[in-house]
């Protein structure tokens, strides 16, 4: 193998075949953790218990602390020690929010960032996507005309015609997404408008992850991990035997998710 590495000689500059760097906007959906009070025994036991309710949906999950009503945590070793509990628990805490000085001092020696606050939804409507669109003004320099916005993409489906295998991610992100074949238990199929699945629902569906409270989610037969529209959602806990298995649709009436057979 030759090597890349070119050498100089004096008076001579080097050439490199380094490229420059790109910096891209990306937005994400982040779970805020309220902590009331102390992060001591009890605080760890109510969310190992909320964990239980919910496995695998806060896993590996963007998460930021608030901090409003949060007591302590005004040392770097106790900030330290609660990101570990939570990283240990599989909670990607990476900041905080709403932090007093003194916290947000710890909060940056502990390597996590301050952050401003943030817009709140309820837990159950976070899902793993709710995104939230930022304009921002741009102008042009010496002119005091903002430039126009881009034209918005029109809608497009996409379409998968095998098997969505576990730990596989499959995200339509213009539109409805059409799986032809089976979702397998493990794996994660997301759409910003409907999901239909012509096979048996294993995994987790997440649909209308921009807010489109209309979306719905269609499978042949229903055996899923987790079921979300719009944030709110199921998880298999909650599909108890009463509901339907086979030709159904998922929808949301109001606040609640609603699973029906196909007519």
């Amino acid at each position: 193998m030759q090597s890349q590495r070119s050498e100089a000689t004096a008076g001579q500059p080097v050439a490199t075949t380094v490229k420059p760097l790109q910096f891209r906007g990306r937005s994400l959906t982040a779970v805020a953790l309220h902590l009331a009070g102390r992060a001591d025994g009890d605080f760890l036991a109510a969310l190992e218990a909320r964990l239980r309710q919910t496995p695998l949906f806060f896993e590996n999950a963007p998460l930021v602390l608030d901090l409003t009503e949060a007591e302590g945590l005004d040392g770097s070793e106790a900030m330290a020690k609660l990101a570990g509990e939570l990283r240990s628990r599989r909670l990607s805490v990476f900041g905080v929010q709403n932090a007093s000085a003194a916290q947000a001092q710890s909060a940056q020696a502990a390597g996590l960032i301050v952050l401003p606050s943030g817009r709140d939804v309820g837990l159950e409507r976070v899902g793993q996507a709710q995104a939230a669109a930022q304009v921002v003004a741009r102008t042009r320099p010496g002119r005091g005309k903002p430039e126009p916005e881009p034209a918005p993409k029109e809608p497009q489906a996409r379409l998968i015609t095998q098997p969505v295998r576990s730990g596989q991610t499959v995200f339509a992100d213009r539109g409805d997404l059409v799986i032809i074949g089976p979702v397998s238990s493990g794996a994660e199929v997301i759409a910003t408008g409907n999901i239909h699945i012509y096979g048996r629902l294993r995994g987790r569906a997440l649909a209308g992850v921009n807010g489109d409270t209309s979306a719905r989610i269609f499978c042949h037969a229903l055996d899923a991990e987790l079921l979300a529209i719009a944030g709110l959602y199921r998880t298999s806990e909650t599909l108890g035997p009463d509901i339907p298995r086979d030709f159904v649709q998922v929808y949301l009436e109001g606040e609640k998710l609603c699973v029906a057979p196909l007519k």
